[in-house]
Order: structure tokens, then C-alpha cells, then sequence
């Protein structure tokens, strides 16, 4: 349904005429439309692991960039906005967003991050809350103001220029 409908337009009326259910048997397994949009997102979008420890820290760091990147192109990308948008009006879908979603994105680069800083890959000095702004925050910029595009180019370009900014000096 969200491929072809906006999540704003989604209904549990809607989920369940689709089903072939009634609505109480969506809402015994999902207490709102925002709990069952998460999870038909998540089981698309589940982040990847994180590469084996044999991977340098800043190339395992490039190559999850890289998948996040070509992850949200197209419909993939317009949901996340969609959910994002959601969020401005309810808390609740923004706060789903972040636990169920967001904090499954970052927890691999997190540890990328704090592991990077461990063995001097990556600033020391560097908070891993702010080198995680920086890796991820140019794509959600392009994602959501939509000046640029989230294409292959900047999948190219934006992980080299992100990981120069977090080495060590």
C-alpha cells in the first residue's frame, strides 16, 4: 500500500479493506496506523549489518553511507519524507521513527565511529554524536529540502568528503 499511496492518505480502514480483514484484527496486532506503517517500512528497510572488523573503520563507514544513499532513492526515500512529515504533526510517529527506524541506522555506524576513535581512525576529539550529524545529515538535508538530488553522484562524492572530515589529524 505505501507504494502506491502517501502515508499521510493511509488508513487502518484502508490496511484492513485491503487484507481482507476487519479493522479490530489490524488493531489487535498494531495499536495505530503509525506502529503498522513502521513496521511494513522496516521490514524493507532494516539497516545493514556492520562489515566484519576486518574492514578499515572509515571504508566500512563509506560503504554504509553508500547503501544509506542508494537505500533512499526513489519510493524508499519518499516514504522516510512521508513519515518525517508525519512526525511534524504527531510526536508519536516521529518518536517511532527515531527508536524504530533511526536508532537501527546508527547503531552499526555508532559503533563504527566510537571504534574509529578507539584506534585512532577517527578524532578522538570528535563527539560520535556530531561525526554521526555529519555523515548523516547531508543525505536527510537532500531527502527532505529536495534542492539536490539523493543520486549516484552524491552517493560518489559525499562519503570520501564526509570520512576526510572525521580522520584523525
Amino acid at each position: 500500500m505505501m507504494e502506491t499511496t502517501p502515508v499521510r492518505a493511509i488508513t487502518i480502514g484502508g490496511i484492513a479493506k485491503a487484507a481482507g480483514v476487519g479493522k479490530p484484527t489490524i488493531y489487535r496486532w498494531w495499536d495505530s496506523k503509525c506502529a503498522l506503517v513502521m513496521d511494513a517500512f522496516l521490514e524493507r528497510m532494516t539497516p545493514k549489518k556492520i562489515p566484519d572488523r576486518q574492514t578499515k573503520t572509515i571504508e566500512a563507514l563509506s560503504q554504509q553511507l553508500t547503501r544509506t544513499i542508494t537505500q533512499l532513492q526513489g519510493r524508499d526515500g519518499k516514504i522516510v519524507a512521508e513519515i518525517i512529515g508525519e512526525g511534524q504533526s504527531d510526536a508519536h510517529v516521529l518518536e517511532e521513527f527515531r527508536q524504530r527506524f533511526f536508532a537501527q541506522l546508527l547503531a552499526p555506524a555508532r559503533a563504527l565511529v566510537q571504534q574509529g576513535r578507539k584506534i585512532g581512525e577517527i578524532d578522538k576529539n570528535l563527539d560520535t554524536d556530531l561525526a554521526l550529524d555529519l555523515i548523516y545529515g547531508p543525505i536527510y538535508y537532500r531527502l527532505l529540502v529536495g534542492h539536490q538530488p539523493l543520486d549516484d553522484a552524491f552517493a560518489r562524492a559525499l562519503p570520501g568528503r564526509v570520512m576526510s572530515a572525521l580522520q584523525a589529524p
